[in-house]
């Protein structure tokens, strides 16, 4: 068998493979439906979500990690643009729910703002590049079959334990604003979304300036 035979025995083992289990995890959603719907959203939007992950190899760790090794943008504007998305997405959702009185806008979802967010932030960055990928990307390199991913799992349910239990500690002596900070609070539900997508576009437009300052 040449390597083009092999290569394609390989494909259509993978393919059959993927296809049977992709019928399972379609079939255990359909399942969830008839008992639990909400609990079959989130399964069947997480395959959906992981698969558009592997596609487009989409990653955070890129994001940051490419504009300093190699200039490219094209990871970091792809984030952009997925953060405009979803701040138009949210506020519309956040502002429908709260016309209709069905939740507080904010409430329970804006957090106190300290020293916690820029520790967690520089040692959670540094993890994650020495890792090679951000909590989505790990997730979806161990579903490619990356085993020492699972290491860099059990390192993040351990880390995410600790900063659990050591968070009283650094609400009590290092927050800066505690009761954090609602942009539509302060100015409106369409001023919070212009300002905003203005911040997203200013990001955008330096990342595409970085990228053909480094082609020079």
């Amino acid at each position: 068998m040449n390597l083009n035979d092999q290569k394609k025995d390989d494909f259509a083992k993978q393919f059959s493979v993927g296809l049977v289990l992709f019928v399972i995890l379609l079939m255990v959603g359909v399942f969830l439906l008839q008992y639990a719907p909400m609990i079959a959203f989130f399964w069947l939007s997480g395959l959906g979500f992981g698969y558009v992950l592997q596609r487009s190899r989409f990653c955070f760790v890129a994001a940051f990690r490419d504009p300093v090794l190699t200039g490219s943008t094209a990871v970091t504007r792809g984030v952009l643009v997925a953060l405009a998305l979803t701040t138009i997405g949210f506020t519309a959702v956040k502002y429908i729910c709260q016309s209709t009185g069905q939740i507080i806008p904010g409430h329970g979802y804006i957090v106190a703002i300290g020293m916690n967010t820029v520790v967690g932030g520089i040692i959670f960055g540094i993890g994650m590049v020495i890792a090679g990928g951000c909590a989505s990307g790990m997730l979806m390199r161990i579903g490619e079959g990356f085993e020492m991913h699972l290491i860099t799992l059990i390192g993040f349910f351990l880390g995410t334990i600790l900063g659990n239990n050591h968070l009283q500690w650094w609400n009590n002596h290092w927050m800066w604003i505690k009761e954090g900070v609602f942009l539509p609070d302060l100015f409106g539900w369409a001023g919070a979304l212009i300002i905003q997508l203005l911040v997203i576009a200013l990001l955008y437009g330096l990342a595409v300036k970085w990228e053909a300052k480094q082609e020079v």
